[in-house]
C-alpha cells in the first residue's frame, strides 16, 4: 500500500511542478500570460513589496506561516523516512554452536522457501518477504493457490513442510509467519 502512496503523492507533485515550472518559463520566454495568471508579464516579480509586507503587521501571519511550513517539513521527513526505510531482511543470524555464528542472506532465505512452497500441491506461484530483525525474523507468504486445494490442508502442508524446514535449518526457536492465500482467477465450469 506504501508503494502506491507513494507513486500516487510522487505523480501529484511532479505534475504540479512542472506545471507551474513550465508556465513560469514559457511566461519568462515571451508567451502571453493568461488572464487567472499571478503575475502580468516577463518583468513581474514573484513577490512585489505590496504582497510581502500586506500582513506584517498582524500578529497572526507569522506564526500561521511558520507553523505550515513546520509540517510541511515534517510531512516530508515521513515520506523521506517512508520511502528510505528497508522492509526487507538483509540477513538472519544462524546460531553454529560453536559460539562465533554465522549470517545467512535473507533473500536466499525467502528464495529457498518460496521454492518449496511453489512445490506444494496445489501452491499455483508463492511469494516470500523476510522482515522483522536478524536474531528474530518473521515472514509474510503470500500463496496463490490452484482452484481444487482446500485452503486448510494447503495452510497444514505449508506450515508443516516449508516453514519448519526454514525455522529448523536456521536454527531459530520461532519464525512467526502471516500467510495470506489468494485463489487463482478461472472461468467456471460447465457442468452438464
Amino acid at each position: 500500500m506504501l508503494r502506491g502512496v507513494n507513486r500516487v503523492l510522487l505523480a501529484l507533485v511532479g505534475l504540479v511542478l512542472t506545471a507551474l515550472g513550465g508556465s513560469v518559463l514559457a511566461i519568462g520566454l515571451g508567451a502571453p500570460a493568461p488572464s487567472w495568471w499571478l503575475h502580468d508579464g516577463r518583468h513581474d516579480v514573484l513577490l512585489d513589496e505590496a504582497e510581502r509586507t500586506r500582513w506584517r503587521d498582524d500578529g497572526w501571519w507569522w506564526p500561521v506561516v511558520l507553523a505550515v511550513l513546520a509540517v510541511l517539513v515534517l510531512l516530508c521527513l515521513w515520506w523521506l523516512l517512508a520511502v528510505v526505510r528497508r522492509r526487507r531482511l538483509a540477513e538472519v543470524a544462524v546460531d553454529t554452536g560453536d559460539g562465533e555464528g554465522a549470517a545467512l542472506r535473507g533473500r536466499a532465505l525467502e528464495h529457498v522457501l518460496a521454492e518449496e512452497a511453489n512445490h506444494l500441491d496445489g501452491v499455483e506461484r508463492a511469494h516470500v518477504l523476510l522482515t522483522g530483525r536478524r536474531d528474530t525474523p518473521r515472514t509474510r507468504v503470500v500463496v496463490l493457490l490452484e482452484p481444487h486445494v482446500d485452503p486448510g490442508t494447503a495452510l497444514n502442508a505449508l506450515t508443516t513442510g516449508p516453514l519448519t524446514h526454514a525455522r529448523d535449518s536456521a536454527g531459530l526457536p520461532a519464525l512467526p509467519t502471516k500467510v495470506r492465500l489468494r485463489g487463482v482467477k478461472h472461468r467456471p465450469e460447465r457442468v452438464t
